[in-house]
């Protein structure tokens, strides 16, 4: 029975294929092909769908149910503890190991000194002490304090505009050209050393301020990262202050070197004095 109620329910939907189709066929030409051609596929899947048995489509239906309640219940459990656990992590590290309240605090504090203390930082580092009145010395001030090191060879020739050049063979001993051509070098050494370092200084701020920002916008785990940083500026800085100190030094020997000499041509002076007055007495 159940084969000829099948082979009945095939034989109804052919003919309701048949019946459908069949408008589309006049005179042995297509008549509206691709619109009929939809709803002979739509038709065709509802027959079909009619024939199949009910036993086989309450078997569908249970399969997606027991499909339905795996993800609900054994799935939707272990997703719940996931989340929960989850939970209390966030909670241990929002209230124990980094709270959050002293977190905002302590940016607070970063952005309330970065408000209250740059601008005069910034001030006093870029502070410029002119005090030249003569046009040639306000010249050389102002490229000191021009803190850029493209100024150096500006610098050279102002140096020689207010401080002179060495004097020719025919004016000065040539023991006294050498010193004040040694004693022109260190001073134009350091003072380009100085117009360097000011330019270094303006970088080495503008890394600490950079990184300042970074604290007021810290978040937990980055201390290491900022930690980084800091050292490598600090390594900077010592580089900086290194330069400058050797710098000094070669001024300070110099200055010794050449008091020494003066004390040289002071007893090589008084020497011959000596042997004047020797050589007077004696005739």
């Amino acid at each position: 029975m159940k084969n000829e109620e099948r082979e009945t329910r095939g034989d109804i939907a052919l003919c309701a294929i048949t019946d459908i189709a069949a408008p589309a066929m006049e005179h042995g030409k297509p008549v509206h092909r691709h619109r009929w051609k939809w709803v002979t596929v739509g038709a065709l899947g509802i027959v079909l769908t009619a024939a199949i048995p009910s036993r086989a489509q309450s078997g569908i239906f249970s399969v997606f149910k027991e499909i339905f309640g795996t993800i609900q219940n054994d799935m939707g459990s272990a997703l719940s503890e996931i989340n929960a656990i989850t939970r209390e992590v966030q909670q241990l590290y929002q209230q124990t190991l980094w709270p959050l309240a002293l977190l905002n605090q302590a940016r607070g504090f970063v952005s309330n000194s970065i408000t209250s203390y740059r601008g005069y930082m910034t001030q006093i580092f870029s502070l410029k002490s002119s005090s030249a009145t003569l046009a040639s010395p306000q010249q050389l001030e102002t490229i000191l304090h021009s803190r850029q090191s493209a100024q150096i060879p500006a610098l050279q020739a102002s140096y020689l505009t207010n401080y002179g050049a060495v004097p020719q063979e025919n004016v000065a001993s040539p023991q006294d050209r050498v010193m004040m051509d040694i004693d022109d070098a260190l001073g134009q050494e350091n003072l380009k050393t100085t117009l360097i370092a000011d330019q270094g200084q303006d970088a080495i701020l503008a890394t600490a301020n950079q990184m300042e920002n970074q604290v007021a916008l810290g978040t937990p785990g980055s201390t290491p990262f900022l930690t980084a940083q800091a050292q490598v500026a600090n390594l900077r800085c010592q580089a900086f202050m290194q330069k400058m100190l050797a710098a000094e030094l070669r001024q300070e020997a110099g200055r010794i070197a050449h008091d020494n000499v003066l004390v040289k041509r002071r007893t090589a002076a008084a020497g011959a004095i000596n042997n004047l007055i020797t050589g007077t007495l004696s005739n």
